[in-house]
């Protein structure tokens, strides 16, 4: 049986799930969102504990840093597309982001 956090979600499930997030946006078959920082060791620390909290939930978001702009982009791919996991795993996101 299909877990239910790995079921593909249908388009407006997702227009509901990313309008309770701040920034994030659909890019095909997953969600992105871009985060500027101060600094480049600020950029770093971001991605430090996001990579902590995608560790602790088996889920783990593609990660472009860019000097002080981090892009972060969730799709799950054992399911090939977006599923509720990924609306979970960005609103931590948008919790360590503050």
């Amino acid at each position: 049986m299909e877990h239910p956090l790995r079921k593909l979600l249908a388009d407006d499930e997702i227009t509901r799930g990313l309008a309770a997030l701040d920034g994030w946006v659909r890019d095909g078959a997953a969600i992105r969102r871009a985060f500027t920082f101060q600094a480049f060791m600020d950029a770093i620390a971001f991605v430090n504990r996001v990579a902590a909290l995608a560790e602790a939930a088996d889920h783990h978001p593609d990660i472009d840093i860019r000097y002080t702009r981090v892009v972060l982009t969730l799709s799950t791919h054992s399911a090939g597309g977006i599923t509720r996991k990924d609306l979970e795993l960005a609103a931590g996101i948008d919790a360590l982001a503050g």
